[in-house]
């Protein structure tokens, strides 16, 4: 869709790529809803583009305020239009390592946050019969990443929501694009960002403990610029025909088809095993 007015509501808009595409959005003279979990950042956000610029606090591991709070601000601002599941955080640590507490936290946000964010805006898009759902997965959403296995889990529970809702709301007019970034330079990286478990396992360390460390070298030395990212993301909302995955970077472009391709030759490996299985 493209309009003069469109109103975004975006997740997660106070640093990364979140931040970047509000930036881009409210650029183009549109409207943008964007949560913060603190406070003192809304004033800051709204500044950018008075009267255009809406700031919500919101904490996305609180499922009922995030129906709630949402809900409203579709109904304040006579629905929303684009719908950006953006905020989310990496829980680092091997499946063996992670606690329940750890993984739920990484779920909450990462999955029941996105899941609440869209079931709210959901009747205003059906109303209108346009709507466009972003979400903001990972390369971690179509491969997963050893040390990474939670985090991995909260992505691919995203992408096959953002499938499915394809599926439910095209008829309806509802769009749905799975974003899945490569290394962008954001903060995402950073030791103030990415949540280590408190256990660790010495086992582990060849391939947990390697993802560990090659988050910290990498972080602030990303070669993907996260405002042209905003802008891809933006043109496959504008497109007639909009891709449900879109690979934003070299890297996560060839690894996405590199796990393809594996899949089909493991698929040919094993067909007939797998047709075998019907009664005589």
């Amino acid at each position: 869709m493209s309009a003069a007015v469109r109103k975004w509501l975006i997740t997660g808009v106070s640093s990364g790529l979140g931040e970047a595409l509000a930036k881009a959005v409210l650029s183009r003279g549109e409207v943008v809803i964007g949560t913060l979990r603190k406070p003192e950042q809304l004033a800051a956000f709204e500044a950018l583009a008075p009267g255009r610029a809406h700031a919500l606090e919101l904490d996305l591991r609180d499922y009922p305020r995030v129906l709630d709070v949402v809900t409203a601000a579709a109904q304040r601002h006579g629905g929303i239009d684009v719908l950006v599941n953006n905020a989310g955080y990496g829980l680092a640590g091997a499946l063996e390592e992670v606690s329940e507490r750890e993984a739920r936290d990484q779920m909450e946000t990462n999955f029941f946050g996105a899941l609440a964010a869209t079931q709210a805006v959901l009747p205003s898009m059906r109303a209108k019969r346009w709507g466009h759902v972003v979400n903001i997965t990972s390369m971690a959403g179509f491969m997963g990443i050893p040390g990474m296995p939670i985090y991995s889990a909260s992505k691919f529970a995203l992408e096959g929501l953002g499938a499915a809702l394809a599926a439910e709301g095209g008829a309806l007019g509802i769009r749905v694009t799975n974003v899945e970034p490569g290394a962008l330079r954001t903060r995402w990286a950073s030791s103030n960002a990415i949540v280590r478990s408190e256990r660790v396992i010495e086992d582990y360390q060849k391939t947990a403990g390697a993802v560990r460390g090659g988050l910290e070298q990498m972080d602030g030395h990303q070669d993907g610029d996260p405002a042209k990212a905003a802008l891809a993301i933006i043109a496959a909302v504008d497109a007639e025909q909009p891709p449900l995955h879109l690979p934003v970077h070299p890297s996560a472009w060839n690894t996405y088809r590199s796990v393809l391709q594996q899949t089909l030759e493991q698929l040919d490996t094993w067909r007939k095993v797998s047709e075998d299985i019907l009664y005589d």
